[in-house]
């Protein structure tokens, strides 16, 4: 590779990266502007506890989620506008008595916006937002069937887990004139973000009863909206699911308008709805086989679902079954203890293996330092540190290469349009120099991975949302809002590329000397974090290639 060729190289990769930072800023700005017809905390003021939402129909004969024969209800249902509030030690839940349907999540350790009172709205029972978890046991005798729920009663309707209580139970109580019981109990742990669903029924009927167990999610296509800063950017919005052969399995909103999810005979899988930092999930009980579905309803909600295998309880029996809910943060130690593949939700795309290595990393000096950003500080000089070898490889090149960049032009006067004499002219001084052009570009190729590592581990992680910094840097997930991190990441690069050996073409010499104000400009409204990252990484490498230049040259003046 020739002295030309590397700046080809070069330019290309700083072509590649602009790019992909031009695409991010569209992602983000697409989501920066979207709006939805109520706020969150619009939505918490304005619950819609009448709403009857729709369930799926059971068939004890049908194996295929997707082909759902309605049943026949036998049993009034009507919507009413009792709700069930309960109070743990990280969230408020509101439980609807028509079905047990859980209607509102609100996670208080998580505000709404930074410096806000309000806790984060995470389900909610509002027209326009719409998101809730439904679950039930389908039949043609109740409690549930395609015409309606269950109306459940309970003992009080407001609970609240006091500081002697590890868990906390709500029991839902319906029975039929047949004389056929059901208790839904909703039991919630101290510090638990997941709850666990039970259900009991007793069939004291002189008839078998045959039903399935389902369980679905159900939104608006109303993705989570701020008026601060980057929010969503380019993440993930829509449901999954998992089985043993696709253990994570997105599906967005628009392919569930363009064909329903059939999944049968499934065992040891969940649905989720997933959002920028946060995720709801049903899983069933370890074991359970159900068929999975998707479809969207006449107003509009999006459902992931699945339904459990017909079950037969004889005059005098007695069956139960469970599963688990999880409404809360996308944080992976939560996460696996509902479901070992329910972490795959957080979603580092295809370089997760290095960024789950970097949160690692992050999180490890995060439990010492006690602040996100000295650790993101932290690991870009452990990464550094990692790759000083490759680095400074890559700079005696540069080096190597600026020394006889006289020596090419030389040649290259000397044997004018004759290539092929030129080319092995080249290599051959390349040889007599030891000069190796390609130890120069390797080390950058293998440090983007890294960088864009990091990028998806700042945008994805929960645990950022809302952390300060230092001084005016109150929230590391969103912009700068002095744009000084920019700035300096800008100032940084520029001195960086003082250091590098010029183009030798005056063009393409300006060209590069205006990066630093395009890249500048593209990134002002980038996370901090991200800004943080950079300007540190830039700083060290400029540390880094002054070292080892001023070594070198220390070094020849010595020979």
């Amino acid at each position: 590779m020739t002295s030309k060729m590397f700046d080809y190289l070069r330019y290309a990769l700083y072509a590649l990266l602009l790019l992909i930072t031009l695409q991010l800023y569209q992602a983000w700005d697409r989501e920066h502007t979207h709006t939805t017809a109520n706020t969150p905390d619009e939505a918490a003021a304005t619950p819609d506890n009448n709403y009857v939402p729709a369930v799926p129909s059971s068939n004890a004969a049908s194996t295929t989620a997707a082909n759902y024969v309605p049943a026949t209800n036998t049993a009034p249902v009507a919507p009413v506008t009792s709700i069930i509030h309960v109070a743990t030690d990280v969230m408020n839940v509101e439980i609807s008595a028509l079905g047990g349907d859980i209607v509102q999540v609100q996670l208080l350790k998580y505000p709404q916006e930074l410096h806000s009172t309000s806790p984060f709205l995470l389900l909610n029972n509002n027209p326009d937002t719409r998101y809730i978890a439904q679950s039930g046991l389908l039949s043609s005798t109740g409690p549930d069937s395609s015409k309606g729920q269950a109306v459940y009663t309970a003992d009080q309707t407001q609970y609240t887990m006091d500081n002697q209580q590890n868990t906390l139970q709500v029991q839902l109580h319906w029975q039929d004139a047949s004389g056929l019981k059901v208790v839904k109990t909703l039991t919630f742990t101290r510090g638990s973000y997941a709850v666990d669903v039970a259900y009991q029924l007793q069939n004291q009927s002189q008839t078998p009863w045959t039903g399935n167990l389902y369980l679905q999610l159900m939104r608006k296509n109303t993705p989570p909206v701020s008026t601060k800063g980057i929010v969503s950017m380019a993440t993930f919005f829509g449901a999954a699911v998992s089985s043993p052969d696709k253990p994570f399995q997105k599906i967005t909103f628009k392919q569930m308008l363009d064909t329903n999810l059939d999944l049968t005979n499934v065992s040891g899988g969940w649905a989720a709805m997933v959002q920028h930092y946060f995720v709801s999930a049903w899983v069933p009980a370890a074991g359970l086989k159900a068929d999975y579905f998707s479809k969207v309803t006449n107003d509009g909600l999006y459902t992931i679902g699945l339904l459990g295998p017909a079950t037969t309880v004889a005059p005098g029996a007695t069956m139960q079954t469970s599963a688990k809910f999880y409404a809360g943060p996308s944080i992976a130690s939560n996460l696996e203890k509902v479901s070992d593949k329910l972490p795959l939700t957080i979603d580092f795309g295809v370089i997760s293996v290095i960024a789950v290595m970097i949160f690692w990393m992050m999180q490890k000096i995060y439990s010492v330092v006690g602040n996100w950003g000295w650790s993101i500080v932290l690991v870009t000089l452990v990464i550094k540190i990692l790759f000083y070898k490759l680095s400074a490889k890559s700079y005696r090149s540069m080096n190597a290469l600026k020394k006889i960049q006289p020596k090419i032009n030389q040649l290259k006067e000397r044997y004018g349009d004759d290539k092929t004499k030129f080319t092995q002219a080249t290599i051959d001084l390349y040889k007599k120099e030891k000069v190796n052009p390609m130890s120069g570009c390797l080390p950058i190729l293998i440090q983007i991975p890294v960088f864009f590592a990091l990028y998806w581990v700042l945008i994805e992680s929960v645990q950022l949302r809302q952390a300060p910094f230092i001084l005016w840097i109150h929230d590391l997930t969103t912009k700068d809002p002095y744009y000084i991190l920019p700035v300096l990441m800008g100032i940084s690069m520029f001195m960086q590329q003082r250091l590098s050996p010029p183009p030798p073409d005056p063009v393409q010499a300006k060209i590069m000397m205006f990066m630093p104000v395009v890249f500048t400009a593209m990134f002002l409204s980038f996370p901090a974090g991200l800004m943080l990252y950079w300007f540190v990484n830039n700083t060290l490498s400029f540390l880094q290639q002054w070292y080892i230049m001023r070594s070198m040259a220390l070094h020849e003046k010595s020979r």
